[in-house]
Formats: C-alpha cells, sequence, structure tokens
C-alpha cells in the first residue's frame, strides 16, 4: 500500500511524508524531487524553459514511471492532481490524503518563498488565494480522507495520517 499526500504548495506535503514513511517503515518519494532528478534541472528552471505546460507533462510522465511503486509515501506537486488522469492514477496507487491547510497559514509559510515559479512576480497573496479557491475542490474530490492541518507538527500529523490509514 502507498499513501500519497496532496495538496497546496507549503501544505507540508514533504516534511510530514518523509516522518510518515519513517514511523511507518515505508519508502519516502517526492514528485518534484524525482521531476528535478529526471529532468535535470530545478521546477523553476523547467517552468522557465518549458513553461507550465511542459512542467505538467513532466508530472505526468513522472507519475507514470512511479506507478508501480509499493509501500512509499509519496508527496505530490501542489498542481499534480489537476488533470483527472493523474487523480485517477493517483488514487489507484493508494491511499490519498488531503493536507487541508487554511489559506493565511498557507501565506506565512509561503510569503518569502522565492523558489515558487507560479507566485513569482506582483500580489503573491492573491494568487495563493486564487489558486486555492481553483484547486481546493479537485484536492477534496481526489482524497479518501482529508486531514485539517492547524498548529501540529510534522510528527503528530505523520501519527494522525497511519492511525487514519491504518483503521481503513
Amino acid at each position: 500500500m502507498n499513501i500519497i499526500l496532496i495538496g497546496f504548495m507549503g501544505a507540508g506535503k514533504t516534511t510530514v511524508g518523509k516522518r510518515l514513511a519513517e514511523k511507518m517503515g515505508y519508502s519516502f518519494l517526492d514528485t518534484d524531487e524525482y521531476i528535478e532528478r529526471r529532468e535535470k534541472m530545478s521546477i523553476s528552471q523547467i517552468f522557465s524553459v518549458k513553461g507550465e505546460v511542459g512542467f505538467r507533462e513532466a508530472e505526468k510522465r513522472a507519475l507514470q514511471e512511479i506507478s508501480q511503486r509499493k509501500n512509499t509515501v509519496i508527496a505530490t506537486g501542489g498542481g499534480l492532481p489537476l488533470k483527472e488522469e493523474n487523480r485517477n492514477c493517483l488514487r489507484n496507487m493508494g491511499t490519498v490524503i488531503y493536507l487541508d491547510v487554511d489559506e493565511e497559514v498557507l501565506w506565512q509559510r509561503l510569503r518569502l518563498d522565492e523558489s515558487r515559479p507560479l507566485l513569482a512576480g506582483q500580489n503573491p497573496r492573491e494568487k495563493i488565494h486564487d489558486l486555492l479557491r481553483q484547486r481546493e475542490a479537485i484536492y477534496r474530490e481526489s482524497a479518501h480522507w482529508i486531514v485539517p492541518v492547524k498548529d501540529e507538527g510534522a510528527w503528530q500529523l505523520a501519527e494522525e495520517i497511519e492511525k487514519i490509514v491504518k483503521s481503513a
């Protein structure tokens, strides 16, 4: 069984995913890191060279390549579930958990992060708001479970997710 973490950029998918993998004795894979290794470029460089469409294609190829993995906690990029075929693939790969983080918390986490191509330029706070509104229903629809993220730390969230998947 795999556990797939989805959610907006800055939701903590990678941090929580690493803790969860450690707790459960699973492998860990971050799709953005996988794509960077595969493409031999950073996410920002891929966006710059190939645009968002090219990046989404790289995401799709990466997902197909990793779809046969087992006993892995997978942290996805925030936009990976946007394509229906990606959502279907994720749901077939394992248990999909949406880390649901409040917009204000996301802003606090992302406001100084210059590595996010979709937030570059004018008014990143408005971009967070708009993207979150566009994606929230997709995240909810894609997930087997929704985990609200408040002030708890990564270990506590990993524990909560472990309980969810073991009880399912």
